[in-house]
């Protein structure tokens, strides 16, 4: 038994616009991120966290005020508020542009908002999916960049993706010649409960940040206060980014022809059951986009 196949990084041709509609037209290709509402109008929205609205509604799952559950995009057609849905930029393909909304934001927005660029150093901590995408950005926005990763064989990867360095983190004493060595830290893994978190913490730092955005199942390692005395270090997350951070990072890939690692399926069962089952056995390389939809939906306009 498979899971129910929901879509949250959705790309589409606009169909019919509201009336109140000002920043796409019919015709224009728009992609729609994990979030499809949000109230516009608390603090957090004001400030452009409508990420973090109270009121927010994820693309698939959540109910609506009226109790209708947000059904996701692999479908013929969505409807969502314009705040969250995207003007795609032409130069890039549709396929690579998809998990941008929200793999891409996810990573993006952690990386601006800690100030990465020339003169920091950024560990990225998991490549796959979110992690290449880190690995993109921050070596786009001029930081420098280190791979951290238990899988040696994904070296050449992450350095063709911008990274600088690699280091194998099954190695003995990986983290010794990396005491105080970064300003940031971003954790794409999902086996956070696994880690040895003294040592991440030992490579920051004075005041460095270890911040998640790969969310395991399982807890974190048990912390004490006292883990985080030796060089100020802090540990955070987050949850996707704004509407300003997903323009801004769909125009630096746009401009610096930025290219994620992706493969593609088709949009069938048959396509899902394949995209499922390699997830589950860690084939995948290194996110999918499901494509064919006009095979999949031939009478949609």
């Amino acid at each position: 038994m498979l899971a129910l196949t929901v879509g949250h990084e959705v790309i589409g041709k606009v169909v019919k616009t509201g009336p109140k509609v000002t920043t796409l037209k019919v015709g224009d290709l728009a992609g729609v991120g994990a979030q499809v509402y949000a109230c516009l109008e608390c603090q957090n929205c004001k400030n452009d966290n409508e990420n973090y609205c109270p009121h927010q509604i994820s693309t698939y799952g959540d109910p609506y005020p009226d109790g209708y559950i947000a059904q996701g995009g692999f479908a013929s057609h969505i409807r969502c508020h314009e705040y969250f849905a995207f003007p795609i930029p032409d130069s890039i393909p549709a396929h690579e542009a998809a998990p941008m909304l929200c793999a891409g934001i996810t990573t993006y927005s952690p990386l601006v908002r800690a100030n990465v660029g020339p003169g920091k150093t950024v560990g990225v901590v998991g490549i796959g999916g979110l992690g290449h995408f880190a690995l993109l950005w921050a070596s786009a926005l001029g930081a420098e960049v280190y791979a951290l990763s238990h899988t040696a064989n994904k070296e050449q990867d992450a350095l063709s993706l911008g990274a600088k360095h690699f280091v194998n983190t099954t190695e003995k004493d990986w983290a010794k010649p990396l005491a105080f060595k970064f300003d940031f830290i971003l954790n794409c893994a999902d086996r956070t409960d696994k880690f040895n978190m003294a040592d991440y913490f030992s490579t920051l730092k004075v005041n460095g940040h270890f911040h998640n955005v790969g969310l395991p199942d399982a807890p974190l390692p048990q912390l004490k206060a006292q883990d985080f005395a030796g060089n100020g270090c802090y540990i955070g997350s987050s949850h996707i980014g704004s509407r300003p951070e997903m323009l801004n990072m769909l125009k630096l890939a746009a401009n610096m022809k930025l290219k994620p690692i992706i493969e593609t399926l088709p949009v069938s069962e048959a396509g899902c059951k394949e995209g499922v089952e390699k997830v589950n056995e860690n084939k995948v390389r290194y996110r999918f986009t499901l494509v064919d939809f006009d095979k999949a939906f031939p009478n949609r306009s």
